[in-house]
Parts: C-alpha cells; sequence; structure tokens
C-alpha cells in the first residue's frame, strides 16, 4: 500500500502520529464498508466521480466481479466484466469473492520536464481491492483503483502465494460499457503489428464491427453527459492493450492484448508478483478537459534520471521529409558531408539547435537498408559521409547530431553505441521500425531508455504506439510517433487532411507527446493538393503551420523542410522561436474533427496555437487566463491576398480583453503574449 500525505508544518514526531491515527480510521472505516456487504466505491476528491466494484451472477457466472463508473450520478460505464484468463484456463474474476478492501487518500505533487506542465498536482484517491477465487484452486489476486477529478483507472495486482509463483496470462477480459447513443473516434487496425499510422473513424460504439481492432486513446461521446477516452497507462513488462467489440449485439468493448511474437496463446510472461498497467478513463463535461490532463504521467513510476540538466528540448531539421532537395548548391545533395555540412549551417544561422543523420530512398546513413535491417554498424558513416568529421564540425557551430535507426540496429549495437555517442556528443537517437506493443517489444524499449538515460541520450520512437506516460519515468524520451502525421503527404492521394490535423489532438495526443514531421511553410489549399515524394507540400496555410507547433506537444519537433525554403520567409524566425517544452497548458477550444486551440505558457510568456478544419472559422478567444498586468500580442493570422498568405499585428491586451482571430479554410492562427515591457 502506498499513502502519501500532504506537508504539514506540525513538529515531525507529532505530525507522524497524528497523521498515523487519521490512516488507521481512514482504513478501518474502509474495511468495515466492505463487510457490510456494500459495493466498494471510491470517489474522486471532488465527489464528480464514482468507480464502483462488486460481484454478481451474471452471464452463468456466480460471482463474476464488475465496475461502474459515473459522473455525477449519470452512467460513464455501465457494468462492466472485469478479469484475466490465465494460460493453465483459470479465469480471475470469473468466481471472485472480496475478502477486504482499504483506502488510501493521494495528495502530493511532482515536476515534469519537459512536459505540457512544470508542476503536476497528484490528489486521488486509490482503494484496494483483496479477492479470491472460489473453486478448487481458490487463488489470491488483487484490484486496485484510483479515482481523480478527470478520471478513474483501475490495475490487476498478482500476488506471489503458495503453489503461484509466475504468470503466464493468455488474455485479459476488461470491458467498457459505453450507455447507448455513446459514439467513439477511433483508430481501427488490420492487426496487432502496425504502426499505428491509420485515418480515425467516427460512429456508435454500438455499430462498430464486431471483432474489429481498436488502438488506444479511445475517444468517446457520452449522450447528454460529457467526454470520455479510454488510454493505458504505466506499460511496464506486460503487452499492450487494445479494444475490439465481440459478436454478441450491442457488446462492450472489450480488452485484446499484444500476443507474444509467435505464441498466439500467450500475452504476458513474468515472475509473482507482478501487476498490470493501468487502464484509464478520462472522463470530462467538455472535451478541452481531457486535453489538460496529466493523469496518465500519475499512473506512472516518478523519474529515474535525478538530473535532467542536459535534456533540452529543441527542434531539429530531418532531410528525409524533403528527399535531400535543393537548389542552387555547387555539390549533390544526400548521405554526405558536405549535404550534412550544409544543413549544420542553416540551423546555426536560424538557431535550431539539432540536425538528424537519417536516411534517403533505402539506404540508410550507416549503411544497409533502410527496412529490413541488414546488420551493418552504427558508428560509421556510409562512404562519403564523414561521420566524425560531421560531429566536429556541428560543434564548432553550436549545434548537435541526433542519429535515426531502426530499433533492431540500436538492440544489436548500442551497448557497444551509446557509451561512445556520449563521448562523441551526439544528443540523442530516433528509433524506427518497432511496429508492435507485445511484452518483447515493450521490454526493449525500457532498456533502449535505460541505457540511453545513463549515456545522456534523449530519445524519439517512431513505427510505434501511442505513448503510456513513460516520460514521467525516463524524461529523456521526448516523443513518440504512433499517428498519421505529415510525412504521408508525400505518397497518399488524399494526404493528411485538415480534419485528421484537429482530431489527433484529441485521440493520440491524450497518450502524450507526438512527432508530426513539422515544418514546411509550403502550404496549398486542399483541392490544389497532390501528393510527391520530393519537396512536398501540406494542406493549410503557413499561420496553420506554426499553429502546430504550439497544439501539438512535441519535444523535438522537426523543421523538416530544405534551407533555401526557410531561408528568406518572414516566418522561418518566429517558426524557430517557439518554445518545445511547457510550464502550463490550457484548453481554449476543442471540438474533435473541427476545431482546436491551445494556449501553452512558457516562462513568463503565452502562446496560443488555433486551427481550423477545411471550413473557415473565427475565434473569439477570452484571455481571462493572464495574470494581472499588460501583454503584447504578437499575432500571425490567415490572409491569403497577401504574399507570404498570413497578416501580422501587434497590439496591448489585458486577461479582461478578447481576441478575434479569423482563421481561413484548413488554416490556422499563432500568437504571443509576452508582459509588456519584457523586451521581447
Amino acid at each position: 500500500m502506498r499513502v502519501t500525505f500532504p506537508v504539514t508544518t506540525f513538529p515531525a514526531r507529532l505530525a507522524c502520529l497524528c497523521l498515523l491515527a487519521w490512516a488507521a480510521q481512514w482504513v478501518v472505516g474502509a474495511a468495515e464498508a466492505k463487510s457490510s456487504g456494500d459495493p466498494v466505491v471510491a470517489r474522486s476528491p471532488d465527489g464528480r466521480l464514482a468507480i464502483e466494484l462488486y460481484t454478481r451472477a451474471a452471464s452463468g457466472a456466480p460471482g463474476q466481479l464488475q465496475y461502474r463508473v459515473t459522473m455525477v450520478d449519470h452512467a460513464v460505464i455501465e457494468a462492466s466484466n472485469l478479469g484475466v484468463r490465465l494460460k493453465d484456463g483459470m479465469e480471475l474474476g470469473r468466481n471472485s469473492e472480496v475478502l477486504d478492501s482499504t483506502s488510501v487518500r493521494i495528495d502530493t505533487s511532482f515536476d515534469q520536464f519537459p512536459g505540457k506542465r512544470r508542476h503536476v498536482i497528484d490528489r486521488g484517491t486509490e482503494t484496494i481491492v483483496t479477492l479470491r477465487e472460489r473453486g478448487t484452486n481458490p487463488r489470491k489476486w488483487q484490484l486496485v483503483v484510483r479515482a481523480y477529478d478527470d478520471g478513474v483507472a483501475l490495475r490487476y495486482r498478482f500476488p506471489k502465494q503458495p503453489g503461484w509463483s509466475s504468470l503466464e496470462l493468455a488474455e485479459e477480459r476488461t470491458e467498457f460499457a459505453f450507455p447507448a447513443g455513446a459514439v467513439a473516434t477511433m483508430l481501427p487496425l488490420g492487426s496487432f503489428t502496425t504502426s499505428h499510422e491509420g485515418r480515425y473513424d467516427r460512429r456508435r460504439v454500438h455499430d462498430i464491427a464486431a471483432n474489429q481492432l481498436l488502438a488506444l486513446p479511445l475517444l468517446v461521446e457520452l449522450p447528454g453527459t460529457g467526454w470520455a477516452a479510454v488510454l493505458e497507462a504505466n506499460l511496464t513488462d506486460y503487452a499492450g492493450l487494445y479494444l475490439a467489440r465481440p459478436d454478441a449485439p450491442d457488446g462492450a468493448l472489450t480488452s485484446r492484448l499484444s500476443p507474444h511474437p509467435g505464441e498466439t496463446d500467450i500475452a504476458v510472461r513474468a515472475a509473482l508478483p507482478h501487476d498490470s498497467p493501468w487502464r484509464l478513463i478520462l472522463v470530462g463535461s467538455d472535451a478541452r478537459q481531457l486535453l489538460e490532463s496529466d493523469t496518465v504521467l500519475k499512473l506512472n513510476a516518478p523519474s529515474t534520471i535525478a538530473d535532467t540538466s542536459w535534456i533540452k528540448p529543441g527542434k531539429t531539421t530531418f532531410p528525409w521529409w524533403n528527399d535531400y532537395y535543393e537548389t542552387g548548391v555547387p555539390f549533390t545533395m544526400g548521405l554526405n558531408t558536405a549535404t550534412a555540412k550544409y544543413y549544420i549551417d542553416f540551423c546555426a544561422e536560424y538557431g535550431i539547435p539539432y540536425h538528424t543523420l537519417d536516411g534517403v530512398n533505402d539506404l540508410a546513413w550507416y549503411g544497409g537498408h533502410i527496412a529490413p535491417y541488414a546488420g551493418a554498424d552504427i558508428i560509421q558513416g556510409i562512404d562519403g559521409l564523414d561521420f566524425r568529421e560531421v560531429i566536429h564540425y556541428a560543434r564548432q557551430k553550436g549545434v548537435r547530431i541526433r542519429l535515426w535507426m531502426h530499433w533492431q540496429a540500436a538492440q544489436q549495437h548500442m551497448a557497444q553505441a551509446f557509451p561512445l555517442y556520449r563521448k562523441w556528443g551526439i544528443e540523442g537517437v530516433m528509433i524506427d521500425f518497432m511496429d508492435r506493443d507485445d511484452q518483447e517489444m515493450v521490454n526493449f524499449q525500457r532498456q533502449l531508455l535505460q541505457l540511453a538515460a545513463a549515456n545522456h541520450l534523449t530519445v524519439n520512437f517512431h513505427g510505434v504506439a501511442a505513448p503510456t506516460g513513460l516520460e514521467r519515468t525516463f524524461p529523456n524520451l521526448l516523443n513518440s510517433e504512433g499517428v498519421r502525421n505529415l510525412e504521408y503527404d508525400k505518397w497518399d492521394e488524399d494526404g493528411v487532411t485538415p480534419e485528421h490535423d484537429v482530431t489527433v489532438p484529441l485521440t493520440r495526443m491524450l497518450a502524450g507527446p507526438t512527432d508530426y514531421h513539422q515544418g514546411t511553410l509550403r502550404g496549398v489549399p486542399l483541392e490544389q493538393f497532390k501528393p510527391r515524394v520530393t519537396a512536398p507540400v501540406v494542406i493549410g496555410t503557413p499561420s496553420r503551420m506554426l499553429a502546430t507547433y504550439v497544439v501539438l506537444q512535441n519535444h523535438m519537433s522537426m523543421m523538416a523542410d530544405y534551407p533555401s525554403a526557410y531561408r528568406g520567409h518572414p516566418l522561418t524566425r518566429v517558426m524557430a522561436a517557439i518554445p518545445s517544452t511547457w510550464d502550463d497548458t490550457r484548453a481554449l477550444a476543442a471540438q474533435v474533427g473541427e476545431e482546436i486551440v491551445i494556449a501553452r505558457r512558457s516562462g513568463h510568456e503565452w502562446w496560443i496555437g488555433a486551427m481550423t478544419d477545411r471550413h473557415a472559422r473565427d475565434e473569439k478567444l477570452p484571455l481571462s487566463f493572464l495574470p494581472p498586468g499588460k501583454f503584447r500580442a504578437e499575432i500571425y493570422q490567415d490572409d491569403l491576398a497577401a504574399t507570404y498568405g498570413f497578416r501580422h499585428e501587434t497590439r496591448a491586451v489585458t486577461s479582461s480583453d478578447e481576441l478575434d482571430l479569423q482563421l481561413a479554410e484548413s488554416g490556422g492562427a499563432l500568437v504571443r503574449l509576452a508582459p509588456a515591457g519584457s523586451g521581447n
């Protein structure tokens, strides 16, 4: 049991005695409530959310463990089964009896860097329910639940006991029965082995095709009540979670676990004791509230990195996206020393801290195929790319190098390479093509993050499922992909649509920082878009692209276009100046697939990013989130008749003012709010 108490000003000995007495009363009270036969209930600190646990005869089971979730007495999750099936056929939760329950209050806080806010308040209620499965093999196990003001979470705990020292779990049977009429925004998948880069679909939960595999996060609009989202948190030594609706009519969404490679009958093997990840249900009366939540982080272990001063979020160039396109240079662009130095010079000129070595066509910077990996070492470049000279040149220019690599290249060589990277001053690595989140891959990712942290390397994950809050434990994990992003403008006939852009924040981004291949200012209207691999374009306006750097939480975002496309453009330095980590976040407007407006604070400055779908839109934004005093508002918004497609204006504002922004079709706006007299 974990008991956390508020800081007090009592003398230490007296405080300890008082708090122990208080805790004893709390725990005994919870146990007494259980003994009366009533359901076990955990409530949020504000009392609005409740998760209720009980057993009942259901589906032929005399003691099926179930739960339900309510918000102000309105159903969020209706009666839903809980439990798992072990490989030996035993089902926990099928015929259970409650032996005990204890509750504790959580009241603490922690700092998160990088993140969407610097200081995170962690306040909630945790209840541990001890159960025993009836029958010839009466195993004990536990369900741990937490209730926060913005969501509830549960996890399975498997204690070690006589006759049970290891876990072989075949499947999990956690259900999510949403009320009739609930509408889901979901990411359908073809299999467990995927990059999670598909298109979102929106439909009634009860109309979802039977056995269609669904990725997390899953966003749900509750009929007349509000919004909910299902996520996974603290995925540790376990298999990734998915959902599917079974064949039964109106069946609840049911868990599916990513199986071990080549073993469809096993998902998790572990020594006992062992915990599952948290199954988190975020809840809000308005979709904006989900965007402000830090509960995914609260459910993860504290940082293992005591000193994070070497972790420096920022932007990086990424020539793979533009296919190494450039004009007017006296050398051939590609994976060579001259091209790398050219990009490094551009980074130094515009204050971009990082340049990434990646690949071109099907050739990795270290040699061999990009995918599948062919065994090449990752400590030297191909012929024509003097790896050590590039590192030395970057150091002279005040720029640091990042390295893309296939995950198997990292797996095979990281023990030797990562210490050398630290010695040479490499900033970090981008790991790609994992396309799995079974237990083996989950464990590999943690091992890589640990080794990277030990060698002061930051990490980006590409070709990966949505994150689960692991960046709290390993803050060197700067972002993950796991989303259809602007790389698809290179080859997809429909491109990345404006509606997709404004769906991502309320789906994939709920799970954590996301990479999106941002940066080009060469946007076109929707009807003019055509995909192309070399020097691709995106759908939308320059102001929209600026807005993405605020709307999307992304601690190592790209400026992925070619240098001459940026040089001379009046917005390049504006783009480079947008912060990459934040001290606070407020969601000002959010309608899934239609609009998104987010304000984020860096130091004393606030930045606002606004984006719309394919329809022009006026955004009226109260500035009541500002502290007292006068601010200077720099506004960049759409003006399709202007030379560069935007207009820039400056005005004085206070917290009592309202901004009126005009967004063009597939447009956007960026606002920078600096205290008056700050010199910015």
